[in-house]
Formats: C-alpha cells, sequence, structure tokens
C-alpha cells in the first residue's frame, strides 16, 4: 500500500517540477483497507493514521522522503445510497497555487512547499524557535483541554475553516500630510467568503472611513466607521472577490484609516498572517510621544500551558530608518516605570520582527499581567534614540464571550429541561462582568461559579465563585480579580460556567464558556440571547439539551437569526445524526396554527445562523407583539426539544411602500404556482437550490429527510419547506400505529403489518410495489396515501392507492358528505370538505351538496379559487401584482405575466403602475395629446 502511494507522491513531484502551473487533478490516494478503529465515528484512515470529516494533513512517507508539503490531502465526507456517512480521502498538489517571489533570488525554507524572499538573520533563530511554538499549541490546544469525552460535543465550528490575518497601521510617511502619531492593529478572519475586522486604535481620533487596498492601490472595498465612544471598530467584508482573496492569501492587501476631522490623518498597513494569532491571548499597542512620528508596533502575547513563561512577537513600523544596518535595541518590561526585565537585540528596518520568551514570571509579574498595568517598551539606542511603548491587557475583539447551560453538560448528567445562558465582557484591567439569565431550574440557586475542568472525574475545580442575586431569573455582576492565568484559559475556551440548585449541590447546570466569532450584526452588541428551554415547549419537554438565540429584523424586513445549543440529543443511529442534530423553526404562539411556522435551518454542531427573507406580514406581526416562538426540534423530539419566546419589535407590519424592497431581478424570479414538471425545468434551479442535512436539491425537488421520515421536503427559492405526512381517514373503529410507519391502520390488518414494513424496507431488493413521482416514496401493495405534489404539499382532497403487484397507483377524489346547513365552513384551510357550524342546519341548495365531487378547486397562499377564476396573486411585503394573472385550470394554479409588445426605440421607459415598457416619443405625444383634450374640455366649458 504505501509503495503504491509513495509512487503516485513522487510522480507529482516530478510533474510539478516540470510545468507548475498545470492544473493537476486530484490525486488518486485510498484510504486503508482496514480502518482504523475510531470510537464509531465517521472519518478516514491513511497512513496508519485517523482523520476526522473535513481535516487536511500534508501526507507523511517515513524515511527517507519525510512529509509532503506540496501535497494536502483532505478527508471528503460522502454519503452512501443508504445515507450513512463516511469519508473519503483526495489530495492535491498546492505547487501551481504558490504566488510569484518578487525577489530576483528566492529561497525555499525548512517546511514549506512555496519559495520565499530572504530576510535579514537578525533574530532569524528566536522567530523561528517561536513560530514552532505556537504552531505546537495550534496543534495541542484542542487536546489537552477539549476532550470529547468530557464535553461530549460534536462541534463543526466554522473557525476549524477559519484563516487569521492581522495588521499594524501607522502613520503615512510618504503623503504630503504631516505623519500621524496614531497607532491601531487589526486582526481578520477569513471564513468562506467573509473577511470579519476588529481594529483597536490610539492616539488619533475616531476614523471614519476603512479601505481595502489592492496590490495597485486602488480602493477594493469601503467600510463607514459607525459612531461610538469607544476604541473598537467592528466590520466585515462579505463576499470577497477571488481575485482579492488571492491578494489576501498572498499578504498583498493593505487597510488604510482616515478620520473625518479637522487634522485630517490617515493611518495604513500591510494584511499579513501569522501563527501567533492562534494562541495569542494578550497583546498590546506600542505608541511614541513624539509628534508625527509615523512609528508604532504592537505585541502579540501567550502563556505557556503548564509553565509561567510569557512567549511574545513584536512587530514594529517606522522605528528604524529604511536603508540602515543593523540597529541595537533595548525591549523593557516595565511597571510604573520600574525596570523589571530587559532583553538586547539587533533589528533592521526591513526584518524589524523580534520575538523572545520572559521566562518564569513571579506573583507579583503575573498580578500586573492580569491588571494590564505591565508595560513593554522598545528603544533604539544611539545619538538620537527613538522610543515606543504600550501597555499588555487581555487581547480584545469584536468576538462574544457566551454560554449555554445545560443539564446534559453538567458533571453528574441529567434531563431536566433547564437552561442557562451567560454572556460575559472582559476590560482591559482584568475584570470580567457578566449577565446571567435561567429558566427551569428545579430548585433554588446556591451558587454560580466559573471552573476549570475536573482533574478527577466529577470532582469539581472551582476558580471563581461569581455572586448572583437574581430578580426575574435574571443576574448581573462582576469579577475584579481574574488571575493572568485564567485570562488565558478563558481566552483559549478553555473555562466553564456552572450552577448549583439546593437540589443538585454540585451543578444543575453548566457550560463551556466559547468566544463565538463576530458576524457583522449589532444584535449580540445591543441585546441578551434568548434562552430555549424543554420546559418552555408545549407542552414541557424532559431533555438534557439547552440553547439561546439572537433574532433581529433588518431594516428590509428580513429576518437574521444566530442559535447556539448545547447538548441535543441524537438517533442512536450514529450514521444518520453524525451531522445533523435537529432543526429549528420559527412560528406564532397559537399551537394550534401552523399556517405561519417556518423552517429556518438543519443544525451541524452546536451553532446555526442565517437570514430569513421572505415572511409574512402575520409573522412579522407575532414577532413585533412578542408571541412568537423559535424551537429545536430533533428526531427523538419531533414536536420540539428546546423552545423560547421571541419578542423583536418591528413595523414591517405597518402599512407603506413596501414593494420598493424587492429588487428587479427578484420581481422576475418570484415563485408562482406551476405544474411540478416546470418546476423541475426552472433555468434557476442550480442558482435557487437549497443545503440541507450536508446535501445540495435543485429549486422545486422534494425528498424525505433524515431527522424523521414521516416528513416530506421541498425546496422553494432557496428555502426548505417540510411537511408533516398526511395520514387518510381509516373507515375502521379500532387502529393501531406500527413503529416503523408514519400512519395508523386498522386493527384487523395487525396480521399483515409485518409483510407491508417488508416491503417498504426491501425496495430495492423486492421490485413489488408502486413508485409515486409526487412524493418519490415506493408504497407498499394495499397501502393508501393522500398525494404530495409540490409546490402545494399534501393534497387532501384525494387519495392513492397502490394496486397489487401491477405497480398501478390509483387516485381518486374524497367524495364529502351531503351537508344541510346553507352556510358550510372548512375548520382547517387545508381540510378538503366543509363541515356545518353547530348552530347553523338550514336545508342546503342541491349545487353545493357535493363540492369535491364537482371541478376542483386551486388553493393559492391562503384563498381558493373556482375552476376558470382568474385573479391577481398577492405576495407578502409586496401586495397585489396586477402585471401577472393566475387562474385555475382543474385544481391546477398557472400563472402568466402580462406579454409586453416589442418596442423599436432605443430609450424605453416604465412608468409607475405600468406592466409594460414604452418608448419615450409615444410617451411624450400622449402626455400632448392629453393636454389638447384638457384644453378643448376648458373651452367648452
Amino acid at each position: 500500500m504505501m509503495e503504491g502511494l509513495l509512487l503516485i507522491l513522487l510522480s507529482v513531484v516530478i510533474a510539478s517540477i516540470h510545468g507548475s502551473r498545470l492544473k493537476t487533478p486530484a490525486l488518486p490516494i485510498q484510504p486503508e483497507r482496514e480502518p482504523m478503529i475510531s470510537k464509531g465515528l465517521s472519518g478516514c484512515s491513511f497512513g496508519g493514521r485517523f482523520y476526522s470529516l473535513e481535516d487536511t494533513w500534508h501526507p507523511d512517507l517515513g524515511e527517507p522522503f519525510g512529509v509532503m508539503h506540496c501535497v494536502m490531502c483532505h478527508c471528503e465526507p460522502q454519503r452512501s445510497r443508504r445515507g450513512k456517512v463516511f469519508g473519503k480521502v483526495s489530495c492535491r498538489n498546492m505547487k501551481q497555487d504558490c504566488p510569484d517571489p518578487t525577489c530576483d533570488d528566492p529561497v525555499l525554507l525548512p517546511g514549506h512547499c512555496c519559495k520565499t524572499c530572504p530576510k535579514g538573520d537578525s533574530g532569524r533563530k528566536e522567530v523561528e524557535s517561536l513560530f514552532d511554538f505556537f504552531q505546537e499549541k495550534d496543534d495541542d490546544l484542542h487536546k489537552s483541554y477539549n476532550d470529547r469525552s468530557y464535553i461530549s460535543s460534536e462541534d463543526t465550528s466554522t473557525r476549524d475553516s477559519a484563516t487569521d490575518f492581522v495588521a499594524l497601521l501607522t502613520g503615512v510617511t510618504d503623503s504630503w500630510l504631516p505623519s500621524s502619531s496614531g497607532v491601531a492593529r487589526a486582526r481578520f478572519t477569513l471564513s468562506r467568503t467573509s473577511l470579519t475586522f476588529s481594529i483597536t486604535f490610539q492616539r488619533i481620533n475616531r476614523p471614519s472611513l476603512i479601505a481595502f487596498l489592492d496590490t495597485d492601490g486602488n480602493t477594493a472595498f469601503e467600510f463607514r466607521v459607525p459612531q461610538a465612544d469607544n476604541d473598537m471598530i467592528c466590520g466585515i467584508w462579505k463576499n470577497v472577490p477571488k481575485s482579492h482573496m488571492r491578494q489576501l492569501e498572498a499578504e498583498q492587501l493593505h487597510i488604510s484609516m482616515t478620520t473625518a476631522d479637522n487634522r485630517k490623518e490617515e493611518l495604513q498597513g500591510r494584511i499579513i498572517k501569522h501563527r501567533a494569532l492562534f494562541a495569542e491571548t494578550f497583546s498590546a499597542i506600542l505608541t511614541s510621544d513624539e509628534v508625527h512620528s509615523g512609528m508604532g508596533g504592537i505585541a502579540m502575547l501567550t502563556l505557556s500551558d503548564t509553565e509561567n513563561n510569557l512567549h511574545f512577537i513584536l512587530i514594529m513600523q517606522g522605528l528604524v530608518p529604511q536603508g540602515s544596518s543593523k540597529v541595537p535595541v533595548r525591549v523593557k518590561l516595565q511597571y510604573r516605570q520600574h525596570l523589571l526585565r530587559e532583553i538586547r537585540a539587533n533589528i533592521t528596518a526591513d526584518d524589524s520582527d523580534f520575538a523572545e520568551v520572559l521566562a518564569d514570571l513571579n506573583s507579583r509579574e503575573l498580578f500586573w499581567l492580569s491588571r494590564g498595568q505591565l508595560q513593554i517598551s522598545v528603544q533604539t539606542e544611539g545619538q538620537t534614540p527613538r522610543h515606543i511603548s504600550g501597555f499588555i491587557s487581555g487581547r480584545r475583539s469584536c468576538d462574544t464571550l457566551q454560554s449555554v447551560l445545560s443539564s446534559g453538560a453538567a458533571l453528574t448528567p441529567g434531563q431536566t429541561g433547564g437552561v442557562g445562558s451567560a454572556v460575559f465582557t472582559l476590560h482591559p484591567n482584568g475584570s470580567l462582568d457578566y449577565q446571567l439569565l435561567v429558566a427551569g431550574l428545579s430548585s433554588a440557586v446556591l451558587s454560580v461559579s466559573i471552573e476549570m475542568k475536573p482533574r478527577r472525574r466529577n470532582k469539581r475545580s472551582v476558580l471563581y465563585e461569581l455572586p448572583a442575586v437574581f430578580t426575574e431569573q435574571r443576574a448581573a455582576g462582576s469579577c475584579g480579580r481574574v488571575e493572568a492565568r485564567h485570562t488565558h484559559m478563558l481566552l483559549q475556551n478553555e473555562l466553564f460556567i456552572n450552577i448549583a440548585t439546593a437540589l443538585q449541590p454540585d451543578g444543575e447546570l453548566r457550560g463551556q464558556i466559547r468566544l463565538l466569532p463576530y458576524n457583522g450584526l449589532d444584535a449580540r452588541r445591543n441585546e441578551l440571547p434568548v434562552p430555549l428551554a424543554g420546559v418552555l415547549v408545549s407542552p414541557p419537554v424532559r431533555t438534557g439539551a439547552a440553547g439561546h438565540a439572537w433574532v433581529s429584523v433588518d431594516p428590509q424586513c428580513h429576518l437574521h437569526y444566530e442559535i447556539i445549543v448545547n447538548g441535543l440529543s441524537k438517533s442512536e443511529d450514529a450514521s444518520i445524526s453524525a451531522h445533523l442534530h435537529g432543526l429549528a423553526e420559527i412560528g406564532e404562539m397559537d399551537d394550534s396554527s401552523t399556517n405561519h411556522k417556518r423552517l429556518l435551518t438543519g443544525f451541524y454542531g452546536q451553532q446555526a445562523q442565517g437570514v430569513l427573507k421572505d415572511i409574512s406580514v402575520e409573522l412579522l406581526r407575532h414577532l413585533n407583539e412578542g408571541t412568537a416562538y423559535l424551537q429545536v426540534s430533533t428526531k427523538m423530539n419531533p414536536r420540539g426539544e428546546i423552545r423560547g419566546r421571541i419578542h423583536v419589535p418591528n413595523r414591517c407590519e405597518s402599512p407603506g411602500p413596501r414593494a420598493e424592497l424587492l429588487e428587479e431581478p427578484e420581481f422576475e424570479d418570484l415563485l408562482f404556482a406551476r405544474e411540478p414538471t416546470e418546476l423541475r425545468k426552472d433555468t434557476h434551479t442550480h442558482i435557487h437550490s437549497c443545503f440541507f442535512e450536508g446535501e445540495q436539491h435543485t429549486h422545486g425537488s422534494q425528498w424525505t429527510p433524515q431527522y424523521n421520515t414521516c416528513f416530506t421536503c421541498t425546496c422553494q427559492k432557496k428555502t426548505v419547506i417540510c411537511d408533516p405526512v398526511m395520514c387518510p381517514a381509516l373507515s375502521c373503529t379500532h387502529t393501531v400505529q406500527p413503529e416503523d410507519q408514519c400512519c395508523p391502520i386498522c386493527e384487523e390488518k395487525k396480521e399483515s403489518k409485518e409483510t407491508t414494513a417488508t416491503a417498504v424496507e426491501k425496495v430495492e431488493e423486492n421490485p413489488e410495489g408502486c413508485y409515486f413521482e409526487g412524493d418519490q416514496k415506493m408504497h407498499a401493495p394495499g397501502t393508501t396515501w393522500h398525494p404530495f405534489v409540490p409546490p402545494f404539499g399534501y393534497i387532501k382532497c384525494a387519495v392513492c392507492t397502490c394496486k397489487g403487484s401491477t405497480g398501478e397507483v390509483h387516485c381518486e377524489k374524497v367524495t364529502c358528505p351531503p351537508l344541510t346547513c346553507s352556510r358550510p365552513i372548512r375548520r382547517n384551510p387545508s381540510d378538503c370538505c366543509k363541515e356545518c357550524p353547530p348552530e347553523d342546519t338550514p336545508p342546503l341548495e342541491d349545487e353545493e351538496m357535493m363540492q369535491a365531487d364537482g371541478t376542483r378547486l386551486c388553493k393559492f397562499g391562503k384563498n381558493y379559487y373556482q375552476n376558470s377564476e382568474h385573479w391577481h396573486p398577492s405576495v407578502p411585503l409586496v401586495g397585489e401584482m396586477k402585471c401577472i394573472t393566475c387562474w385555475c385550470d382543474h385544481g391546477v394554479t398557472k400563472c402568466q405575466r402580462k406579454q409586453c409588445p416589442l418596442l423599436s426605440c432605443g430609450n424605453p421607459i416604465r412608468r409607475e403602475g405600468k406592466c409594460c415598457p414604452e418608448c419615450i416619443e409615444d410617451f411624450m405625444e400622449k402626455e400632448e395629446m392629453a393636454k389638447m383634450a384638457e384644453k378643448k374640455k376648458s373651452w367648452r366649458h
């Protein structure tokens, strides 16, 4: 096996030497025949090691070849025909992705694939050794603390696939304006196609504009800075073009900040990658006291995991003049001008980075570090020394420190249905503010504590007892004695919060404190999350799961949601639920009506977020009035496992210019009811496809979800709509519910249910049965069902039957019973037959007695229409669309846009309220004729 892999990889390396710019296909590397034992997890075996799904690695061929740094392997998730998830190894040559070096004599550094330009030798060994330290932290962090056997979560956070960058911004020196003394530090995270950034600044007024500059100095993206009274700027660049993404990866993008005050200052810097960003827990901005100095620096620091050693890397700009040789500098660690440590080194203008380790910090130094009172400074030696300095504090960012507390995560796991929701704020002086919400606790709170991972099984390791006085299940306070070691652990997601109660003194609720990456929304900074708990479900559910959510509505009436869960129950079949924990939906509090319930997303790991654009006016009204809910359902609790009440004030339900919320391209692509075959032929199927349960579904398609086989889902323009299976009415008096079927059957058929179940399970082996195109399912002989017709869902006015072993499906209309009342009603919009209200019993006219036996009605939205009836459709947030005409054709709704004539002019216009464009000449002629007609009328009078 290894010899074959070696030949494959060697051929790739040889090919890359002869033509590094040619696109090479994925290398045909297969996993081992004998997969390693992996505790039932799906993944890939390669080279004697097991890799989880989505893992990437460089293959190690052993001596004498070693690690192939130009080859990247990836464990790709695959799904079998039976729905089981497995991993497939694919490898590719990365040589063609190397950027062109900007120097004449590039060098290949050890452990790298691409050649780079050489830098000065000053501090090279120190920097490389420190890089190795940060890389080791990158590899070992999750192994040392985030132990799956303890946390018991399958976290697939977006941070795993994110890339971090940093930039030092200093005053521009090549401008005609005086250089600024301001310094800023910007941290970036690239996740998929979005680049989020957190910027802190000193010695400069709050900037008004941030610009990203490409390699030619042109503006690639601008961000208008909102007004605030702090030194933190949070922003996001969405949908970064691929060309700019390549420049970002090649460290060719720059960032610029300018102020709008009278001084017109500008700071600028280059965006670079840095390994130290992953492990960084402390930081400092270094500034100069000189006016218009144009120099500054940043420090990235971290503590060793077991020893009191402080590792740091300095990045400086402008301290050493361009063109100068090596300049000696002194790096000092000070407390109130008292020198504690001093390091001497030589730096140059081309290589001004500096790395070092301050070993064995004593208790006083650690105390000052935790309070933000340690100062780090750099000073050059010589006749005109230059000096920059700054105070060290805990790393600051726009990310959110939060925790979801559940009974399932407690040291002694339980299923109370309770929830705790905590949000923290870490200040530069080391104090930690917290806000806490709870619901569903079994007894009074005894204590709230911050703890470490237990050193022994079920043995708590308490660090701080938080003073928490609950008022209406809310508490807030501050912990002002956080040690430096614990600040480091907090920012590395290594601490927990525990709530002990009278009945469970060791802890009823527990959760890991985690940094939630910034996503560009303001809800997290302005509002507390909504707790989601089993006790809030109707009826209450005893579960070990919990969650919380941020929900907001933007000015365009789009609903944004971000949900964090902890301990969701999963099916015993790990192959089905390995990556799907549940489904999230939003609806109104009245459980008797499901008209306004909307599916949001499927859960993959602990976090789900997204945006819902086409919301009904009724649901927006419920959000505004606080009568809406957000619910997460699982296979074990399909009617809801955790739930919370949502109150989002908005003005979207009030009348106003709603039509302009929809842009013209969206206007053209609005979905109207059409034949299913026409839906499948839609030219926008790929653009409007849906991603659900790890698979892509085209617009108009339908399928059975894995989380609950008693639902049928359809994809309608990027939105997944799942309908529960409607069971036909049975004529027998005694029914039974088979465990393996969605609908009950008559008790006299009980003997044949095993035969029916076998026929359903073994569709591939036994061709007997009927395949129905609507729901795309096989139905056993003799079974009956309501047909599923997308996009309308299940049709109650028809019942289909599988006729014997011929495979023929016979569908017929439901015959409604004769009614004796004058005003029959439908109790539910989805009901086929009308009923008499209890108080109305006069005789009914003959033509209304057999409603379902006549021509089928058409349903569009909430309304029903007679055969051949025409109407203009009404769309939520848009209103009546008079340019579209729909009609009912024997139970099928058909819609068509008004056909406009072809125009010969080159400058057509479209007037308000008109469906078709017209030539401006014709319009002017009509206006003149209208004016003449008005004049003639005035003459007559």
